[in-house]
């Protein structure tokens, strides 16, 4: 299987697997067998197996136009990547009840809500900055539908989640949780300065080693 076949189910397959696993009657029985823990591990690594797969494929796609590349497109997603590698860097590992991807959510504090106040699903922010910066850079049907597919995946994903998050916890508790915690003061966690330098590694490695994750490599644009 190749081309736009090979595509297409890569996209079948994302969508599939972001969507049965945390339904309600799959994945309680996931983590009654997994743990949370190995829930979480799995969910991640099946995520980010599925996710590879379909960057391959849209590679594989055949080649049709939409627009050309920006000659400053490296600066453009680099401007994109920043704030969503800091995100990550200041929320990833923090208590969200609002969100996936939270730890220890029974010591979140809606009067010290740090960022989570202000941005309830920031892995998804983050793969909305990530996806908007790379769609201006391309300009062909297969990954301009692919960038496309996950910014509205991340909108999306919030709205659905926040429903789901209501429905678990009772509308009025929810909604008294989120506007306490949206009007505390604006915080950073203890640690911030070191996620924030881990988090920019983070992203020199991947510019290093984005030939090897892509096909395209990007370090030596920015170079004079």
């Amino acid at each position: 299987m190749s081309g736009w076949g090979e595509y297409a189910a890569a996209w079948a397959l994302f969508l599939l697997s972001h969507a049965m696993p945390v339904r309600p009657p799959l994945k309680p029985w996931l983590i009654a067998r997994l743990g949370q823990t190995g829930f979480l591990l799995g969910y991640s690594v099946l995520s980010l197996g599925v996710l590879a797969w379909l960057i391959i494929a849209a590679g594989r796609a055949p080649h049709v136009s939409l627009w050309p590349m920006p000659v400053s497109a490296h600066w453009i997603v680099l401007a994109g990547m920043i704030p969503a590698v800091a995100l990550l860097a200041l929320t990833l590992g923090r208590p969200n009840p609002f969100s996936f991807g939270g730890a220890r959510n029974d010591r979140f504090d809606p009067d010290h809500p740090e960022l989570i106040g202000r941005i309830r699903h920031p892995v998804l922010a983050a793969l909305g900055f990530w996806a908007a910066a790379h769609l201006v850079a391309n300009g062909d049907l297969a990954h301009a539908l692919m960038f496309a597919g996950f910014g509205g995946f991340a909108v999306l994903g919030m709205a659905l989640i926040d429903r789901r998050k209501q429905r678990e916890t009772g509308r009025a508790e929810w909604q008294a949780l989120q506007a306490r915690a949206r009007h505390a003061a604006p915080a950073f966690p203890p640690n911030a300065a070191l996620r924030l330098l881990m988090g920019f590694c983070s992203l020199t490695a991947l510019i290093a080693g984005h030939q090897w994750l892509s096909g395209v490599a990007i370090w030596p644009r920015f170079l004079p």
